[in-house]
């Protein structure tokens, strides 16, 4: 009797070990954006310029701004602005180290249980969209680490150009994401729902250039999608490398008390 084959039926691509530590580590580095929520409210309660901050109104890179003073029209003063350029950078590197090792093919079938990949002739492998998700992501996080490397005081273009990068290529991961698990996980439609309004708050910031009532809510309104949308996705991620470590657990109790 010949035993079964153990190779792989010819145009299917199997998920990849979504238990590694490498997928652990890329999931939790997505979901430590979050921390800048934390930074963030810390650096306001420090705020020292004439008038109260207000979110409504003050841009968020006035919180870094190194030094106290008029900068564009604005007087800023952040005692703890450095906190505030650490939590960018922080928040950057999370995004970054997060596209960087959570794979295409992860990503493809990260929110759906027990699924194989068929790659039909003449059509494009879906870790094609993944890929682009990965890349716009990193962007985004370099994005961010120059902002917080930069203050926007600085004198130099680069702080405007980190923050482009971060807005645009944040936005336009989410939607790339949430398309991609749209069919597969609830959150799927949160983070596409993200990028929606992230990139429509692009839109009208680059229409209007800045000059609404209300230019910290708009910027707000550009940002924070960004980063809850990310870390909704590590959270997505991360609950499937637990359940799939709980499920390779089982199967090795199970082996042994064979």
């Amino acid at each position: 009797m010949t035993a079964p084959s153990s190779a792989a039926p010819e145009g299917l691509l199997y998920i990849p070990d979504v238990a590694s530590t490498r997928f652990y580590i890329g999931a939790l580095a997505l979901l430590s954006v979050l921390q800048y929520f934390v930074a963030e409210a810390a650096v306001i309660g420090a705020w020292a310029g004439p008038e109260p901050y207000s979110r409504r109104t003050g841009f968020i890179s006035d919180l870094g701004a190194a030094g106290c003073g008029v900068f564009d029209g604005r007087n800023v003063c952040s005692p703890a602005h450095l906190l505030m350029n650490a939590s960018f950078v922080v928040q950057g590197i999370g995004m970054m180290v997060g596209s960087w090792l959570l794979s295409s093919a992860l990503l493809c079938v990260a929110a759906r249980e027990g699924v194989r990949i068929r790659l039909r002739p003449g059509r494009r492998s879906p870790s094609g969209t993944a890929l682009a998700a990965r890349l716009l992501s990193f962007t985004a996080g370099a994005g961010t680490v120059i902002v917080g490397l930069v203050p926007e005081d600085a004198g130099s273009g680069w702080h405007g150009a980190g923050a482009v990068m971060y807005f645009v290529a944040g936005a336009l991961a989410l939607l790339v994401l949430g398309w991609l698990w749209v069919r597969q996980t609830a959150l799927g439609w949160f983070i596409l729902v993200c990028g929606v309004v992230s990139l429509g708050a692009v839109i009208t910031a680059g229409v209007t250039a800045m000059a609404v009532p209300e230019p910290g809510t708009l910027e707000r309104l550009m940002g924070y999608p960004i980063t809850v949308g990310m870390a909704a996705a590590g959270l997505v991620v991360a609950q499937r490398a637990r359940s799939a470590a709980v499920a390779r657990q089982r199967v090795r109790s199970g082996a042994a008390g064979a």
